[in-house]
């Protein structure tokens, strides 16, 4: 940032580049925010306020997000600041194809470039939806000028049969039974109208209510936050807050991201990514702002992390509870208070106080949605890393949502090449699958997908649902919902459409699974692999032109995080928060 002393030694802001010259830039710039209402006294150096706005129709988790905006104004005003909401792409999880995370870096670009184009001293980003929030975070953490989080809050559970519904969850749970003939047209009527009834994100520990409370564990969101429900005047009132913290922010100059992002913070949300039993999501977008940041973080710190954190959160979908009962119980300040033996506790947030300043106060109030270390859901994360001839570069596997019987497996393949085989195969009566099988699909990582979308759930086989079969072993290069749950190991690297060992199975291949072990290997001989890779076709680019085409030419594998490769921080890199362009004098243009 600019931090050139003005007379009297205050810090000049990086709006005052804009706006605080007596020359043509200065009048140039000031004339131009005439038609929103302001006058020269707004540029007597008011901090300027970016304000992030992912709001869309498309995007209903971020739907409510212009009534947070005004609150976030209304603090920027009360704090003596100007407040700018400027829109950046929104990422509607559902409605966007082939898949939201196709297009998390291109928002991730907007993001940056939008920061750095723009006279703002401090920003506040409303991220909500899944790829939403990564984006901003790794957008702005590129550009490094002061930034707060203020996230959407889960959406209000409808009462259905007794129970609360789940986002998610319970839409992959109708689909079982209208696969296997026990649901009716009425029950799916019933449940179209009634899962996802309110603005806010997905009410179970899915992938953004994970970010979201990864976002307070970093030190970006401020505490409490994240879990806050979407429709609850309180997250108003910290939307306020945090747009009176964002003015402090600019004022002071720092915290910066760079700052606050520290290995340590990162530590720290991978750690609470383990106790809350997290998607599996968060691996990929954690591994990706640790690129933006120059950070090391690899998969064998998320394995080292998991092996050594309890899971403590009874969520679902590995539990019992949604997040509206985790911020009953506490929010994320309870949960980590729990976790402090194994957190970095001196880490700094945005409010100027470390984390472990934040959660000293916080207590549980609900032993049934929070464990306590001493008596854990689990010894270990609810999340795991597998490496092997399979995955030389590693494949992850949510622990928490799987069969414990079936965490250690050998098994024959049975492989789809891509989504529409399996759509097309899986339900066929003549299938040759046992119960024992492993089902393995294939072309649907990064550049395979394209943008590795999320069908790694793979679906049980009709036959084999018909016999009352609820969970395989299932491998694949996508993701999957952090919403959903089964034995399925994720993330395979390197993925098939770059050669991995996947593109090399072939039904009837031994597989074995020894996730206590870490292992994932593939049981042939080393010759017949030599012979499959010399016959191997690999598939052509998806896209010919546009981003697509920039996207397939650049994306990094899921075990980096699927940034793309000129995006990542390199040594030596400095600052670059400023603009080109001459910002002074009697001459220049636009």
């Amino acid at each position: 940032m600019n931090d050139t002393p003005r007379a009297g030694g205050e810090r000049r802001l990086r709006s005052q580049r804009w706006f605080g010259t007596d020359d043509l830039s200065g009048l140039a710039h000031r004339s131009t925010l005439t038609p929103i209402g302001l006058s020269r006294e707004h540029f007597d150096g008011r901090p300027f306020i970016g304000i992030a706005q992912s709001w869309s129709d498309f995007a209903p988790c971020n739907v409510h997000f212009r009534q947070i905006a005004e609150h976030v104004k209304r603090g920027v005003a009360e704090a003596g600041g100007v407040a700018m909401e400027f829109p950046t792409i929104s990422l509607g999880e559902n409605l966007a194809k082939p898949t939201a995370m196709l297009f998390r870096n291109l928002m991730a670009m907007d993001v940056e470039e939008s920061i750095r184009m723009y006279p703002m001293d401090a920003v506040v980003l409303l991220g909500g939806c899944d790829k939403t929030l990564p984006a901003q975070l790794m957008g702005a953490a590129s550009v490094d000028i002061p930034t707060i989080v203020v996230t959407a809050g889960p959406t209000t559970p409808r009462i259905h049969a007794g129970r609360q519904l789940g986002g998610g969850t319970d839409a992959w749970k109708l689909a079982e039974r209208v696969r296997s003939g026990v649901a009716d047209g009425a029950e799916v009527a019933d449940l179209e109208a009634s899962i996802m009834s309110t603005p806010g994100h997905c009410n179970e520990m899915g992938s953004a209510s994970t970010i979201s409370a990864a976002s307070e564990a970093l030190g970006l969101a401020l505490a409490g936050s994240s879990t806050i429900p979407a429709m609850d005047g309180r997250r108003l009132a910290a939307a306020a807050e945090a747009g009176r913290r964002a003015v402090r922010l600019a004022r002071d100059g720092s915290p910066l991201p760079s700052e606050i992002l520290s290995r340590d913070a990162l530590e720290n949300a991978v750690t609470l990514l383990m106790a809350l039993g997290g998607s599996t999501n968060a691996i990929v977008h954690l591994l990706a702002l640790a690129g933006r940041l120059g950070v090391g973080l690899d998969l064998d710190d998320f394995a080292r992390i998991s092996a050594r954190t309890p899971l403590l959160a009874n969520l679902r979908p590995s539990g019992e509870f949604q997040v509206q009962e985790l911020d009953a119980a506490g929010g994320v300040p309870a949960v980590l208070k729990e976790l402090s033996p194994l957190l970095h506790l001196d880490a700094p947030t945005v409010t100027g106080r470390t984390i472990g300043q934040e959660i000293a106060g916080a207590r549980v109030t609900d032993r049934t949605v929070i464990a306590s270390m001493d008596a854990p859901l689990a010894r270990t994360g609810g999340l795991a890393v597998v490496h092997g001839s399979l995955a030389p570069d590693g494949a992850v596997i949510k622990t928490s949502a799987a069969s414990p019987d079936l965490l250690v497996h050998r098994g024959r393949a049975v492989v789809f090449d891509n989504i529409r085989d399996l759509a097309a195969r899986i339900d066929d009566p003549d299938l040759e699958v046992a119960a024992s099988s492993v089902l393995v699909l294939r072309n649907c990582g990064p550049k395979g997908g394209p943008g590795m979308p999320e069908w790694g759930m793979l679906p049980i086989p009709a036959k084999l649902l018909a016999q009352g079969v609820t969970d395989m072993v299932r491998i694949s290069d996508a993701r999957m919902s952090g919403t959903a749950f089964g034995t399925n190991v994720l993330h395979v690297a390197p993925e098939a459409a770059v050669g991995g060992p996947l593109a090399l199975v072939e039904d009837g291949d031994l597989i074995v699974l020894d996730v206590p072990s870490g292992i994932l290997d593939l049981e042939v001989p080393a010759t017949e692999l030599e012979e499959r890779r010399r016959e191997l076709k690999l598939p052509p680019p998806r896209y010919r032109r546009g981003y697509g085409a920039l996207y397939l030419r650049h994306v990094q594998q899921s075990n980096t995080g699927c940034d793309l490769d000129f995006l990542t921080a390199q040594p030596g890199d400095p600052a670059d928060n400023e603009p080109e362009g001459i910002l002074e004098g009697w001459h220049g243009g636009w």
